[in-house]
């Protein structure tokens, strides 16, 4: 009798079976790692966009907290100009524009309103997924007293004076 050399095709498609096996329970695991990751880095924007609408509250006091995102960021990719009341700098260039093009998953807003004397006395920022359940499934938003809060599922958020009271009720992140 001759030996034969290789596998047979019952072989093969039990190897094939084992990994298809193996692949179907680690995909979805792998997505959901995914989605905590961009979460993680959603809140982490968040609580940067809500300490730099203090820091440029506080550099430009007349103005009060600004009318959108886009102000606390660069005009373009760099900062070469410096820091004005219509681009201060404080964030980089990819978080102010979130609200356009997703960073990490989230679209990001920020409105300033309720002024008083010209300067605006409150604002609300928001992180919502750009595709829910696959990008992420919770939404962030914080207001002037500086606290992350959250909501699962998110949804489409909309900054606006009126969603702030909407921001106030959710849960505050680490409780």
């Amino acid at each position: 009798m001759r030996k034969q050399k290789g596998f047979s095709l019952i072989e093969l498609l039990i190897v094939v079976a084992i990994i298809l096996i193996i692949a179907a329970i680690a995909i979805p695991n792998l997505l959901r790692a995914r989605i905590a990751a961009n979460e993680s880095s959603a809140a982490a924007s968040e609580r940067t966009i809500s300490t730099a609408e203090i820091s440029y509250v506080g550099a430009y006091p007349a103005t009060g907290y600004p009318l959108t995102l886009a102000v606390l960021g660069p005009l373009d990719a760099g900062c070469t100009a410096g820091a004005t009341v219509t681009n201060a700098c404080i964030i980089d260039f990819a978080l102010a524009s979130a609200g356009a093009t997703p960073k990490s998953g989230y679209l990001f807003t920020a409105v300033g309103a309720d002024p008083i004397g010209g300067a605006n006395q409150q604002y609300l920022s928001d992180a919502f997924p750009a595709s829910l359940n696959t990008t992420g499934v919770k939404e962030f938003c914080a207001v002037e007293d500086n606290v992350v809060r959250f909501v699962s599922p998110g949804g489409n958020g909309v900054a606006t004076l009126g969603a702030r009271a909407t921001c106030l009720a959710k849960n505050p992140i680490g409780q």
